[in-house]
């Protein structure tokens, strides 16, 4: 599901990129925008799963519907919310990072229509974090996998105007993503109101409760500081990445390539996470540790996996993309950099889950803040001015070795459940 989430402007970029490379450098100077809903959106899911998690655990079946009817109201509360800050925010945003007029009428061609896509992707994964919450994987991965396949199809047809359809541009691109995530939404709706599940939506007898609210924001908060801060360092970088458009473009491609395989091993982190939550509040400390040695090592095998795509199919990869021969220059050697910081980052997210789970949220928050922040944003500076757009790249898997071994610290020193 996790996978899945992230594929939608993956998808966008490889269509896009047959416009030409301005629309490509458009969409990805939008990643950043959209990446922050889809983690505010997490924020807001994980926050469910693990409320819903604990009280099935402590045989809380009240709690757990409340916390279901709350998570539900305040994803679309707060999805009306970002969709109208998106829509404010886009111009200055965009005036920030380009001085190209046509990347600059590209991308906001594109955010004002993709801007719309957040109230369905609030709810959606808050829905889908609800079933996650009761040990419920498969049906968020079936109503995930409807909407990207609609995403798939329609792109082209709304981009190029193919058949029937009318030709929109990266418009298009856009709309065919607000309508993935819409279907899912319903989708998603319909199965939780209309199926049996070990949870429902509450109505009679059901109020805010303050207290329950404050765990909802506090549980999921390091989830979406790790997806957050993915949209800040992207950022951070591009304000770096003044050599040329097409280096803009090229880092664009290469983190939404990223994205997916980091998405996926999240995707195995959130289902670990409601595991580990479950037995921590049942006093299990021995399937606690069992999950946690699970997650770590099949993580670690996800991420090598990734290391080897990115370190032996540079140039296939970035095909996928329409690259220009110059892309092709400086992304091959530039993606075989970044790969090599990737295995020790499956440990450091997994100690990061680890403690988010047994409630040890700073410690979490740290290890994710220290990746692609407080370290990062020095190192790429630093690195940059030493050794150029390479150090750039330096800084990555530098960064992701420092806060390995500070993980590794955290995960030794701090005392474990008895």
């Amino acid at each position: 599901s996790m996978f899945l989430q992230y594929s939608y402007n993956l998808v966008d970029s490889m269509f896009v990129a047959n416009i030409n490379e301005n629309a490509l450098a458009a969409v990805s100077l939008s990643f950043p925008i959209t990446t922050l809903m889809i983690s505010l959106s997490i924020w807001i899911g994980v926050g469910i799963n693990v409320l819903i998690a604990g009280y099935l655990g402590e045989k809380e079946q009240d709690l757990a519907d409340c916390a279901t009817t709350l998570g539900l109201l305040v994803a679309l509360i707060v999805g009306i919310c970002i969709n109208i800050l998106a829509l404010l925010i886009m111009k200055p945003y965009f005036s920030a990072f380009t001085n190209n007029p046509a990347i600059f009428d590209y991308a906001m061609q594109y955010m004002s229509v993709c801007a719309f896509m957040q109230v369905p992707n609030m709810v959606h994964i808050a829905i889908q974090k609800v079933f996650q919450g009761t040990g419920n994987m498969i049906t968020p991965m079936w109503f995930q996998i409807a909407g990207v396949i609609f995403n798939f199809v329609f792109d082209p047809l709304l981009i190029f105007g193919i058949g029937p359809f009318p030709k929109m541009g990266i418009r298009g691109a856009a709309l065919a993503t607000v309508l993935g995530y819409a279907l899912s939404m319903v989708i998603a709706f319909l199965l939780l109101v209309f199926t049996k599940q070990k949870v429902r939506i509450k109505i009679k007898g059901f109020h805010v409760d303050s207290h329950m609210l404050k765990n909802l924001f506090s549980y999921g908060f390091p989830s979406f500081v790790m997806n957050a801060l993915g949209s800040f360092m992207l950022t951070f970088t591009n304000l770096f990445l003044t050599y040329s458009d097409t280096v803009v473009a090229f880092f664009g491609a290469y983190f939404k390539v990223q994205q997916m395989i980091f998405m996926t091993v999240n995707g195995l982190i959130q289902g670990c996470l409601p595991v580990m939550r479950f037995n921590y509040s049942a006093k299990q400390p021995k399937r606690l540790k069992e999950a946690f040695h699970f997650g770590t090592q099949a993580a670690t095998v996800m991420m090598i996996g990734g290391t080897c795509l990115l370190l032996f199919l540079p140039k296939q990869i970035l095909f996928l993309f329409a690259a220009s021969e110059s892309m092709i220059k400086i992304g091959v050697p530039a993606m075989r950099i970044l790969s090599i910081g990737l295995v020790f980052c499956g440990f450091s997210i997994m100690i990061a889950t680890y403690q988010q789970a047994i409630e040890k949220i700073r410690s979490s928050m740290l290890i994710h803040i220290l990746r692609q922040g407080i370290l990062l944003v020095p190192l790429m500076w630093l690195f940059n001015h030493m050794f150029g757009i390479n150090g750039i790249w330096i800084s990555f898997p530098v960064t992701e070795i420092l806060v390995f071994i500070v993980a590794v610290l955290l995960q030794t020193v701090i005392p474990k459940p008895q």
